[in-house]
């Protein structure tokens, strides 16, 4: 597959469709980090090395894993910066990636599968799976990682399980996470005091885009801290069970704003749909909340003629990089609120009414 077909589309194949869990769940990852026995670490590596480690990887991709979308070996230096931001927007590279070279990815076709090679690690592989589904994105990255050791000799410690550059790695180097859309608990204010609980059981939440960055459109990421000790099968099922208490907590808060303030509820998510339906000017910040407030507004039953799915593409939509590359132009800001806005009127113009 060529590079724009990554680029061009805001959700791969693997994301699209409605998952029941999907009203407040909105995407799971498994990361694994994984280094090369006979290299330095990344830190350390000359180009040169890091250049034979990018062919190495290309060889392999002649004998693929089974039952995995076809994948496609990118090097980072061939792609614009523009490109690479787009791929940060979506999840498939880290910002840390898209400023490393020599490095590249390996996408499937699907999008459910992104190897990164020469982040901080050799490897981090990243499965993606749509909704709360931490189960099939496990099975499959315990595969892809069987594939790797399969073709390169992984450094592991027989006390302290895989070696990673970053300590806080070592172990099983597992990172598991799920996006959710919790606008109840913050419109609630109830979230402020459910986030200091989840810290206490090892995990940590950031936003959407990771560690430093901002919960915008109400999105959380939750995720675990601790990779040494517990099992991966251990690491997950605790995730899975804050995340299902979260999620519960989230539904209770969207009920108790449905039956204790109707109007005002109704009257916030309609005057945002209203809002990005007819604006000509909005920034990054205001869209992402706004399409929040859809989003909530679909769930509960209160906007029939918007689909989540289509407020979960305009979210990457609207995303600068993107902007920019679906318009083939360097916007300035003014000119990129005037697209987002435009954007976002077309995607959700309202059905015309019968003759």
């Amino acid at each position: 597959m060529r590079i724009e077909s990554f680029l061009e589309r805001p959700l791969g194949p693997a994301l699209l469709g409605t998952q029941p869990s999907g009203a407040v769940a909105v995407s799971s990852r498994i990361r694994l980090a994984r280094n090369v026995r006979d290299l330095p670490f990344q830190a350390r590596m000359t180009e040169t090395a890091a250049a034979a480690l990018l062919e190495r990887v290309r060889r392999t991709l002649e004998h693929p894993p089974e039952g995995v979308a076809p994948l496609t070996f990118f090097a980072l230096d061939d792609l614009t910066p523009l490109a690479r931001r787009v791929l940060v927007e979506k999840h498939l590279i880290s910002r840390e990636l898209a400023e490393s070279s020599p490095a590249a990815v390996v996408l499937s076709g699907d999008e459910r599968v992104s190897l990164m090679v020469g982040e901080e690690d050799h490897f981090r592989l990243q499965v993606f799976a749509p909704g709360f589904d931490l189960k099939s994105a496990w099975a499959l990255a315990d595969r892809l990682d069987d594939w790797l050791e399969a073709h390169f000799e992984i450094a592991y410690d027989e006390a302290f399980g895989y070696k990673t550059s970053c300590p806080t790695n070592v172990g099983t180097g597992l990172r598991a996470s799920v996006m959710l859309h919790l606008p109840g608990l913050v419109l609630t204010k109830q979230i402020g005091g459910i986030l200091p609980a989840i810290h206490k059981v090892g995990l940590v939440v950031r936003g959407v885009y990771g560690e430093g960055s901002e919960a915008e459109g109400h999105l959380f990421q939750v995720s675990n801290q601790i990779t040494l000790g517990p099992s991966e099968e251990e690491i997950i099922d605790n995730l899975r069970g804050v995340v299902e208490k979260l999620m519960e907590h989230e539904e209770k808060a969207r009920r108790l704003l449905l039956d204790s303030m109707p109007v005002a509820i109704e009257d916030r998510v309609m005057r945002s749909l209203g809002i990005l339906r007819y604006a000509r000017t909005i920034d990054s910040k205001e869209a992402m909340n706004r399409l929040s407030d859809v989003r909530l507004g679909v769930a509960l039953g209160l906007i029939h003629d918007v689909s989540r799915e289509m407020i979960d593409a305009l979210w990457v939509m609207t995303q600068p990089a993107f902007l920019q590359y679906t318009a083939r132009e360097n916007l300035s800001a003014e000119r990129r609120d005037a697209r987002r806005a435009e954007m976002i009127r077309r995607a959700l113009r309202p059905a015309e009414p019968n003759a």
